[in-house]
């Protein structure tokens, strides 16, 4: 069996989706096999260019006054103090934070972290900046941001700016670049590895090339890092707290900030969350179990579609399902259309089946992908949601670096905890299918990482003396099981827990009336939700 190299089994990205978009836009979306957040939303925002605007000699939108250096911060005065340039760019102004590569040596090196704002619609009722993240961790917030219509309820998009940023080191801000393309679909098990080259070595290969090809920003992109940004943009948006909406690995970047300037969060929401105490074990089993429950609800509705290729009982498709994973190498099933992939790898059905998990809306075209490889034997579209995980074209180049930055962000906040064998039956006994699949790999990347730890590594977070932060856990979410978010709501000391039961990545603004209404008044009015609410 090919294997599929360091991350495809150690980290599954977690993102938070708009689901809510108009039928043109959803055609566009079915059509493509678009179940990420991340590429849905690049589909739809035509992104930002600082330098073409300027050319073009577009008028700028005014710059806002910094709140200010906060007591014990002035080192970064200087930082804390800039005003920003916003220029317009199409689906909003654009403009550059600048931040220390180093928060160690303020006086040193220095990048830029791009941003987004879609101005408040309301311009007289303005209430400020809500601040944006879509998870991954490798998620753009600028093309998150330009989605602004689609992920906030419509009051609170009359009345806030929706600021995104990319996080230091994804997309435009300083990118890791740790492969070219071919080297990312060897790894990503899209395409078949040499032989004998096995899964440490290509873990080695990858951090080898994080380190040679992204130099320096490489060992400064854990989420404390981003959280600090985050404070920067905070003063430079003119806020003394910050509004934020962090799906997924977003509600860790919360956490985080929340961890470190309690004083200065706001109106804080954390929806589908990733709890800062887990270890790497921890999320590899809890992932495994997620998809196993959203796998088996998949099940059952690929059975009342009455075209599921595995059997007429949830238990037959759970057997089948693993049965295909376990055989896809050696079925032969031809991809049509792709420059690099030719037949269908471990790679490419593994993230095409994860991918569509992610979003109930697309069970359907799972269930069709599976058909066509199964009894059609057409891998196509089963690679198609896989590239769509991997924002990979069937031209065989990728759009960004999302997957590059998810494993240098993870690889700098946790590491491998335990032995192997630990791990492998931990997983198998929490999740049958799934388990021995997310911890097949021999090699762990992390283990080869070539920069310190340096994101804090698991512990548990209470952010003392902040504002209520809501929590919002979906109870058959795939990727950020629904115990994370009870989890995170009971150790952080001001944390409220939103349910809601359902299917599917997060829930803001995910089709649940309950849910949206419950956000949009805790964003509005600041009226703060029941704790337990359960929609």
């Amino acid at each position: 069996m090919n294997r599929t190299g360091a991350r495809v089994r150690r980290w599954v990205s977690v993102f938070g989706m708009p689901t809510h978009i108009p039928s043109s836009a959803s055609r566009v979306r079915r059509a493509a096999a678009v179940p990420s957040s991340v590429v849905l939303v690049a589909a739809l925002a035509s992104g930002c260019s600082d330098v073409a605007d300027r050319v073009l000699g577009r008028t700028p939108t005014p710059t806002t006054e910094p709140v200010g250096v906060p007591q014990g911060q002035e080192a970064l005065a200087r930082f804390y103090e800039q005003q920003l340039d916003w220029v317009n760019c199409g689906p909003g102004d654009c403009a550059e934070l600048e931040v220390p590569l180093d928060y160690a040596e303020p006086d040193g090196e220095t990048i830029e972290v791009s941003l987004l704002r879609v101005p408040a619609r309301d311009s007289r009722g303005r209430i400020g900046s809500l601040v944006v993240n879509p998870g991954g961790p490798g998620g753009s917030g600028v093309d998150y941001a330009a989605a602004a219509d689609f992920i906030v309820g419509s009051e609170v998009r009359q009345r806030y700016d929706i600021v995104g940023f990319d996080p230091r080191g994804v997309a435009r801000s300083a990118p890791v670049d740790c492969a070219s393309d071919e080297e990312m679909d060897l790894q990503l098990g899209f395409i078949e590895a040499p032989d004998g080259l096995t899964d440490a070595e290509l873990a080695a290969e990858f951090a080898q090339g994080c380190e040679t090809n992204a130099g320096a920003i490489a060992g400064h992109v854990s989420t404390v890092h981003a959280a600090k940004d985050m404070d920067i943009l905070r003063s430079a948006l003119g806020e003394e707290k910050l509004t934020f909406l962090g799906k997924s690995y977003g509600t860790y970047l919360g956490a985080v900030f929340a961890e470190q300037f309690p004083d200065r969060v706001g109106r804080f929401v954390l929806d589908g969350a990733l709890p800062p105490d887990l270890t790497s074990e921890d999320i590899t089993v809890g992932q495994a179990a997620g998809f196993e429950r959203a796998s088996r609800a998949w099940a059952a509705d690929c059975i009342d579609s009455g075209e599921c290729a595995f059997g007429d009982d949830v238990d037959s498709v759970m057997a089948g399902l693993a049965e295909f994973l376990d055989g896809v190498e050696e079925s032969s099933i031809p991809v049509q259309g792709d420059a690099r992939v030719s037949e269908l790898g471990e790679g490419g059905a593994f993230y095409g089946v994860i991918a569509a998990m992610y979003d109930q809306g697309m069970w359907s075209f799972l269930t069709e992908a599976l058909a066509d490889a199964v009894v059609r034997n057409d891998g196509t579209a089963l690679q198609g949601l896989a590239n769509s995980y991997a924002e990979r074209s069937p031209s065989g180049t990728y759009s960004g670096n999302l997957l590059e930055a998810n494993s240098a962000i993870n690889c700098l906040d946790r590491r491998l905890d335990g032995p192997p064998t630990d791990l492998r039956q931990r997983a198998a006994e929490a999740a049958p299918v799934w388990g021995p699949i997310f911890t097949e790999e021999e090699g762990d990347l992390c283990e080869e990482w070539p920069f310190d730890l340096v994101g804090g590594g698991p512990r548990t977070i209470a952010a003392e003396g902040s504002a209520p932060i809501v929590v919002v856990g979906t109870t058959r979410d795939p990727a950020t099981p629904y115990e994370w978010s009870e989890q995170l709501a009971e150790q952080l000391a001001s944390g409220v827990l939103v349910s809601l039961d359902g299917d599917g990545h997060t829930a803001y603004m995910r089709s649940n009336g309950c849910i949206d209404d419950a956000i949009d008044a805790f964003y509005l009015e600041g009226t703060v939700p029941e704790d337990g609410l359960t929609c």
